[in-house]
């Protein structure tokens, strides 16, 4: 998939981040006088070009971006294979063209006082889906919010993340705190009714899964965009333990892990669909992966592939590039459990190169314990794609290429008038319902929107026992009003209850700004939240969709951390409610840039 984020997702804007085409070969330059400007229009403005189709960053998108960042992004980051043609002097010339200058770390005066005591034993919103089942569903005694009290909702207090340009990591609120990833690579502690700093954690890359909590809430987990897995210390953010369980070179950790008692379950996606844009890319040999951790010791227990054939080369390219398949089924979302029938389901991607396999744009249905495959069901056939589709060689993309409709969200499992069923959203436009006991049987299907690479639904819904809520991208970049919406669907047959239109972006004009909404929503006791990139964050009547609650990110705010910050477009995050608070991340790549994590309370206590 792809999209920012997931791949927007390249889904994820799979999310491609940060794509770039060196077609040609590269000479290597020692000189100290070395000129950015035109190592950038040589080797990276024919995919960063104005309105590329890669969905790469534009040039004006770039220069908001920090100098580290790009120079991460080229040396270990998701740039690493097209780096390696750049000498170190034009990556660092390439750098100081387009990046702004470093910003200074968090100030230690941002820190908590010591002698500040976290309350005892509040509610929390731990991990992606605010429960093992992906529901995205918080009752009326965690959220303490109400339908009466939500329109009094005011901004407590805004931290901003230093030297990023965009917010990938939901945040997650657990024993006073709230735990957040950042672009950077670090993960901080913050406290949840100030914002000050706990503590700060930096991991190798960055961090755009949200933090689960577990073990007597002793240890916080996450996972990096190098492939990382981290388990740290929640009093102190020392590390207890790190893994490294896919050590294919574009592995990286997009879904969030999900911890189920003291085993942690880890989905593998990776960013070789992206680089397969570059011709002389050996396209492809990553499949998609569940790994199974003892959340103690970082231990691997069991470790299952989305595809059971190894790659195997297929052909060569016209430079004599060795192409191999099958590949891909990356697993982009958090898993899924079913602890009735001792299950946990993955949803998954398209395949990168050729053979097709069935395990694509698919659901699976793992064995908890072993991880063997009990079933499988694929929603969309022969969706085959990759970067190339959408290069002017299209080396490893031929003719009858699929549509990239693959699964940036995870499965829900609800019981409905006593039945359980799966619900999946894809990039297609469609929402299906699957029978658990019946191999994933169809129950009902119903399309919300045309779909598209950076359409349908890109990140997920949130459902409760009635109705599930799906957020509508259709996201087109030469139509800022295309896309977005609400839709609320029965869950017994999957018959429309409302649809919410998006609204007029306000912002029109800006640089990505646009009404697609792809962010997950989340749900209380009847209201629904759900953000844009438009940046708006709306609170919808769960009953009727209608706007009972506003707020607009996208300006600059004053920071509890002293760090200049501002909000831009809300995407692959979605909003976490816990304990009478709100908190969201706001800004987003090849969108409008952010740098902010608000929290919001009744009348801002």
């Amino acid at each position: 998939m792809v999209f920012v984020g997931r791949k927007i997702h390249v889904g994820l804007f799979v999310l491609i981040l940060l794509l770039c085409g060196f077609t040609t070969s590269c000479a290597r330059k020692h000189s100290a006088t070395v000129d950015g400007q035109t190592v950038f229009e040589k080797h990276c403005l024919n995919c960063h070009r104005e309105d590329n189709d890669l969905r790469a960053p534009e040039l004006e998108a770039l220069q908001r971006m920090s100098k580290a960042t790009i120079l991460a992004a080229l040396r270990s980051g998701r740039m690493q294979w097209e780096g390696r043609l750049l000498s170190k002097a034009e990556k660092t010339a390439l750098a100081n063209y387009l990046g702004k200058d470093d910003e200074p770390p968090v100030p230690r005066n941002a820190a908590c006082a010591r002698d500040l005591d976290p309350p005892a034993n509040p509610p929390h919103c731990t991990g992606w889906g605010g429960d093992t089942r992906n529901s995205r569903f918080q009752t009326a005694d965690a959220a303490k919010l109400t339908p009466e009290n939500v329109s009094q909702l005011t901004l407590k207090w805004a931290f901003a993340f230093p030297g990023a340009y965009a917010t990938y990591g939901q945040p997650t609120a657990a024993v006073g705190k709230v735990y957040v990833g950042s672009e950077d690579g670090t993960v901080y502690a913050l406290d949840a009714a100030t914002g000050c700093v706990w503590w700060s954690f930096r991991a190798s890359a960055t961090v755009k899964t949200a933090v689960a909590i577990g073990v007597n809430n002793q240890l916080a987990f996450f996972g990096d965009t190098n492939g990382y897995v981290y388990a740290v210390h929640t009093a102190d953010g020392s590390l207890a333990w790190k893994a490294h369980p896919e050590t294919h070179a574009a592995a990286r950790i997009t879904g969030s892990p999900l911890l189920v008692g003291t085993r942690l379950y880890v989905p593998i996606s990776s960013g070789e669909e992206g680089a397969a844009a570059d011709p002389h890319y050996p396209c492809c040999t990553f499949r998609g992966s569940l790994v199974a951790l003892d959340a103690r010791s970082g231990k691997q227990l069991w470790k299952t592939f989305t595809i059971d054939e190894s790659p195997k080369p297929t052909g060569k390219g016209p430079d004599g590039t060795q192409y191999s398949g099958p590949s891909g089924a990356a697993i982009w979302s958090s898993p899924t459990a079913d602890e009735k029938r001792n299950v946990v389901y993955v949803t998954t991607g398209n395949n990168y190169s050729l053979p097709v396999t069935h395990s694509s744009d698919a659901i699976l249905a793992l064995d908890m314990l072993t991880g063997k495959k009990i079933w499988s069901r694929q929603l969309t056939a022969n969706d085959y794609w990759n970067g190339s589709c959408f290069t002017e060689q299209k080396s490893t993309c031929p003719d009858g290429h699929g549509d990239d409709y693959d699964f940036g969200a995870p499965p829900i499992l609800r019981t409905v008038s006593g039945r359980d069923i799966l619900i999946l959203g894809q990039k297609s436009g469609l929402v299906y319902a699957l029978d658990p006991d019946r191999r994933g049987e169809l129950i009902w299907q119903t399309r919300i929107g045309k779909g598209g690479p950076l359409g349908g639904i890109q990140w997920g819904g949130a459902a409760d026992s009635r109705y599930g809520y799906f957020p509508l991208s259709d996201f087109d970049d030469k139509d800022a009003l295309a896309g977005g919406g609400i839709f609320a669907l029965n869950l017994r047959n999957g018959k429309q209850k409302w649809y919410a239109p998006p609204a007029h972006p306000a912002c029109m004009g800006a640089y990505g700004c646009a009404a697609a909404q792809m962010a997950p929503p989340t749900l209380i006791p009847g209201i629904l939240f759900a953000g844009s990139l438009d940046g708006h964050l709306r609170a919808y009547d769960a009953r009727t969709g209608s706007v009972i609650w506003d707020f607009n990110t996208a300006h600059q705010f004053r920071t509890v951390n002293g760090v200049k910050g501002h909000g831009g477009s809300i995407n692959g995050a979605g909003p976490t409610v816990v304990d009478g608070m709100l908190y969201t991340d706001s800004g987003y790549t090849n969108a409008m840039d952010g740098n902010v994590l608000l929290a919001f309370s009744v009348g801002g206590k």
